[in-house]
């Protein structure tokens, strides 16, 4: 069984790397072809072979599995015609809503779509809704769970930004099959449109999110203005949304983020405490005379009633990963124990494992999947068929405790060891203080928050409210403690995501150190983790500069690259008050790509799809020296360690790079200042610092949001100094600029068009677009292509992420 549930897996992964999905006549193919290995293994006995053969069996259908939960998922599509058009569709409210400074979040089923002009629009069955406010003026509408409502939206298909080494949205929406995203129309007229027509549509998942609803009003309401309210929300009904993301920063940097949600840790302490109560109660017949346990043993009950609290906690956590793994092993052990078998515990976990890919294909996508997993294997690779020494010699208490305690300590130890090639893996990085972090936030949410939050959760007030204020005094000052272990110089250790072969490496050597006393020369394994260790990631070759494009939205952020030195050219917008794309996709990239430091940042001006992700990146990275045209009371000019306005003239030679800012001149920002003191309109745009770099016979030229009259101005005091092999599209492709003159002057062999999909600004204009393509020019755009990778050497090479890294939902 555990080979064809490793095989199972193999398949389902393979699957989640393909380009497109296998046809269905293939799929049908594969599926008969599975039952071949299984027919043979049952026909030869021996192990090796029929190990081999279940494996393979296991693969194929995990491959057929995986498709066709994905074909299944794809057919429900909203077809481009009718993106960005006005749709008004009924349905319920399915998910937990979460609130925002502008709006609220939420999934809509739906249940009817209403004819537009006498035409039916084609609408996904689930949709991914937001609902903005007026400007100025707070939510009126309070979105609850399992209402029916009838809204006016504006729809569009799957997508999300495509970097190396970041969240990938789209599988993350095709997972919860929700196959479209917009937001709710709130002008005057359309507005009239929506409204509730029914307060609750009874259904079990409608009933367990009003359920986590209110759970979590309750909290909120009891603990206002306190900062972790939203911790013990995460723990009581796993929503993680209202922790703040400088909190997350500490925990992540502490390594005790797992148990900032409901881990599999939560469910088996509240499973194995409703056990050891019903246990307890049914031994002694509820009190009463009745010989219960001659009608039913005792350990069957509390396995029942272990597993059926388990499956309430579970239900009301949101079934995260962790908590499906846990409740699968819990309720196959209690199926093992009422049926009388003897079952070990890697079949326990080997179940759970089909069982979450067979609900979930895309589980394994995702960082808690593999975690969840590896360290329950850690545990038993390191526990089972071993001695283990519960208590030292002795029957007292404190000889007790202490037997525990080592106990505990040697698994931390293992699980921290043990997972370190993996969480490099995962994150590019390892908290070197986590195993102190956890000593302590382990027994005091295990045992004290976690219980505490969820007793309070069943009673009624003002006792449920003072315990949960003491449930936050208790986190209060574990955060206390954690954010002075994070300020640690030492507190994390950096590396950048390994390559293949050094965390096999890395894996083999982990196993080798965490075998049994008595293996050969354990301290050998060391030197497995050297390659690991000492990886600085990928670089550019002597002579080589590399240029990427990330895909941050309607923004930019564009990093240059030699062998020793690093630019970064603007830095993405601000997606929300704490959220940006320095934090969401630079700051990742460069922990991925092992870069720790800029020696320049460039912000072109003043406006914050170019801006808005510059203190992140500050606050996150060392940065040297940073060029802007920025008013020097902006606070990015007052974080910079070096600052200087950007000017023509201005320029600085790196090894074979140089660089030369071209635009503007000294004399715009005493025009600039004038014009702001006589309160007169000035745009930025009208800033963009322009950089040109040089290397060897290779040029790229940035001009930020350059728009015609500064193209003028740049054509005439640069003539002559701004062809260029590869051009920043000015201003994201407005209508004003890239005019023909200047398009003739750059004369570019590729254009990198920095848009956003279906960008409220339409940009790229179809006619800019065009003018490009008329002239021969090869034209990238990060919202078709992702992230755009340029090489240069002898000659230009031009990769993009999507190209590179395709995937059968990509554009889906």
């Amino acid at each position: 069984m555990r080979s064809a549930v490793i095989g199972f897996v193999l398949g389902v992964a393979f699957l989640q790397t393909q380009a497109s999905l296998p046809a269905v006549w293939l799929l049908c193919g594969l599926l008969l072809l599975a039952t071949w290995p299984a027919v043979a293994a049952c026909k030869i006995r021996h192990p090796c072979f029929k190990s081999a053969a279940n494996m393979l069996a296991g693969a194929l259908f995990g491959i057929v599995w995986a498709a066709l939960f994905a074909q299944y998922y794809l057919q429900h599509e909203l077809p481009p015609a009718w993106e960005g058009r006005d749709i008004t569709v009924i349905g319920t409210v399915d998910s937990l809503p979460s609130y925002f400074e502008s709006g609220a979040r939420f999934n809509f089923a739906v249940e009817k779509v209403l004819d537009q002009d006498g035409v039916s629009p084609v609408v996904p069955k689930r949709l991914a809704l937001a609902w903005y406010q007026a400007a100025g003026q707070p939510l009126q509408v309070q979105v609850q769970p399992g209402a029916r409502w009838q809204l006016t939206v504006r729809l569009k298909r799957p997508h999300g930004n495509a970097n190396p080494a970041a969240f990938d949205y789209e599988a993350w929406l095709l997972e919860r099959n929700l196959r479209a995203t917009g937001y709710v129309r709130s002008d005057q007229k359309l507005a009239l449109k929506n409204r509730q027509l029914q307060a609750f549509v009874f259904s079990p998942g409608n009933l367990i999110e009003v359920l986590r609803s209110r759970l979590r009003e309750r909290i909120l309401q009891a603990l206002p203005e306190h900062r972790y309210a939203g911790v013990l929300v995460a723990l009581a009904v796993g929503d993680q949304r209202a922790i703040d993301q400088s909190d997350w920063e500490v925990f992540n940097r502490t390594g005790i983020s797992h148990l900032v949600a409901i881990s599999g840790l939560h469910i088996t302490m509240i499973a194995g405490m409703f056990a050891a109560i019903m246990a307890a109660l049914w031994r002694r017949s509820f009190f009463t005379k009745a010989a219960l346990p001659l009608l039913l043993p005792a350990q069957k009950v509390a396995a029942l009633s272990g597993a059926l609290a388990a499956l309430c906690y579970v239900l009301l956590a949101g079934f995260g990963i962790p908590a499906q793994r846990t409740l699968y092993m819990l309720l196959a052990v209690a199926l093992a124990l009422w049926s009388g078998r003897i079952t070990s515990v890697s079949h326990v976990l080997c179940v759970a494992l089909a069982v979450v890919l067979l609900v979930d294909p895309w589980a394994l996508l995702w960082p808690g999947f593999w975690l969840s997993f590896s360290a329950v294997g850690v545990i038993l690779y390191t526990s089972v068929g071993r001695s283990q020494t519960v208590a030292v010699e002795g029957k007292s208490l404190i000889s007790r405790f202490l037997g525990v305690l080592k106990m505990a300590g040697a698994t931390q130890y293992a699980v921290t060891i043990g997972l370190l090639p993996l969480t490099t893996l995962l994150f590019g990085r390892v908290s070197l203080i986590g195993p102190i972090a956890n000593a302590l936030a382990i027994p005091l949410v295990g045992l004290m928050v976690t219980p505490l939050t969820l007793f309070a959760s069943v009673l009624p007030a003002p006792l449920s409210t003072w315990l949960w204020r003491g449930a936050h005094a208790l986190i209060e000052q574990l955060a206390a403690f954690l954010n002075w272990l994070s300020a640690l110089p030492f507190a994390v250790w950096q590396a950048a995501l390994p390559q293949p072969w050094t965390f096999a490496l890395a894996l083999l050597a982990t196993l080798w150190l965490l075998a049994p006393r008595g293996w050969p020369l354990r301290w050998l394994a060391l030197a497995g983790w050297l390659p690991l260790l000492l990886d600085n990631g990928s670089r550019p070759g002597a002579g080589e500069m590399w240029v990427t494009a990330l895909d941050v939205g309607q923004g930019m952020a564009v990093l240059i690259e030699t062998a020793d030195h690093r630019l970064l050219y603007d830095s993405g917008p601000a997606y929300s008050p704490a959220s940006d794309a320095g934090s969401r996709a630079i700051v990742p990239y460069l922990r991925a790509r092992g870069i720790t430091g800029l020696d320049a940042l460039v912000v072109s001006h003043n406006h914050d799809d170019h801006s808005g992700g510059a203190l992140s990146i500050m606050s996150s990275v060392k940065v040297n020296t940073v060029y802007s045209s920025l008013p020097l009371e902006h606070p990015i000019v007052k974080a910079a360690a070096d600052h200087r306005r950007c000017h023509d003239g201005q320029g600085w030679q790196w090894g074979g790079m140089k660089f030369d800012m071209l635009y503007p001149d000294l004399d715009h920002y005493p025009v600039r200042e004038a014009a702001l003191a006589a309160s007169k309109k000035h745009n930025p745009n009208a800033d963009s610092c322009t950089l040109k770099v040089t290397h060897g016979k290779h040029v790229v030229l940035l001009p930020g949001d350059l728009e015609t009259a500064q193209e003028r101005k740049l054509i005439a005091s640069q003539a002559g100094q701004l062809k260029a092999d590869v051009l920043l599209v000015p201003h994201h492709g407005s209508g004003t600029s890239s005019t023909a003159a200047f398009l003739a002057e750059v004369d570019p062999q590729i254009a990198m068009f920095q848009v956003g999909y279906r960008n409220r600004f339409r940009h790229p204009q179809r006619q800019v677009l065009e003018r490009y393509q008329a002239l021969g020019i090869e034209t990238l755009r990060n919202d078709h292509d992702g992230a755009i990778m340029l090489k240069f050497g002898a000659s230009i090479t031009a990769d993009t992420y999507r190209e590179q890294r395709r995937r059968y939902w990509y554009g889906r």
